[in-house]
């Protein structure tokens, strides 16, 4: 599976899908290139989480895609996912290595290389770098850039992926800076869709943005 990290990762997140069927966004960038999909909720409990995660996890196993679960480990494994994926004031990444299978793909957020190196030497299996560029898909969030990007490449031996508020007219900056795995969610997600919900947008934005790793 840790082979997969790489190409374009989609974060599923209901507050920016704006009401729109999260599996149906799924299916329409996995269709467009996406290799990753990760859930994001940060409203619902994990139980009215749970059959969205397992229907995301199914349609990710048939597209050959991974699948990551943000934050929760106990619904990374109900739901049968690849992965979770914690921030640095979630359980830490040694504990959930504790907790999860071998198999278990682990990722970790990290703002420098000091914490990307903590974090694989913990177990992490990739680390985030962010936020890069402006975004309003998440609060709180602290600001990094390219040239931190390029910092951790080069402290860690595991793959980087990139996020924060990257589109079609920066990602470009964040593979130039050594990213393996960009992570978007408005830039997909929230892509107009002119067509009463066909999901076309949500497909082509997906695929112009994954043919950037060529």
């Amino acid at each position: 599976m840790r082979e997969g990290l790489r190409g374009l990762y989609v974060i599923i997140d209901p507050a920016v899908a704006r009401g729109r069927d999260e599996v149906e966004i799924a299916r329409e960038a996995l269709d467009g290139g996406a290799r990753l999909l990760q859930l994001r909720d940060k409203t619902r409990e994990k139980g009215l989480q749970l059959p969205i995660a397992q229907a995301l996890g199914a349609l990710c196993r048939e597209r050959g895609a991974l699948f990551i679960v943000n934050d929760h480990v106990d619904l990374a494994l109900a739901a049968h996912a690849d992965g979770v994926h914690v921030g640095q004031k979630d359980l830490p990444v040694g504990a959930v290595r504790r907790l999860a299978p071998r198999e278990m793909i682990v990722g970790c957020s990290t703002n420098n290389p000091e914490e990307a190196r903590r974090a694989e030497a913990d177990g992490a299996d990739y680390v985030s770098v962010g936020r890069l560029f402006p975004t309003g898909s998440k609060e709180d969030t602290r600001p990094a850039t390219t040239e931190t990007l390029r910092a951790v490449k080069t402290a860690v031996s595991v793959p980087v992926c990139a996020i924060g508020g990257i589109s079609e007219t920066n990602i470009d900056e964040a593979l130039a800076a050594g990213a393996d795995i960009v992570a978007v969610i408005a830039a997909v997600i929230a892509a107009p869709d002119p067509s009463a919900g066909s999901g076309q947008a949500v497909r082509e934005a997906a695929r112009r943005l994954a043919a950037r790793f060529g």
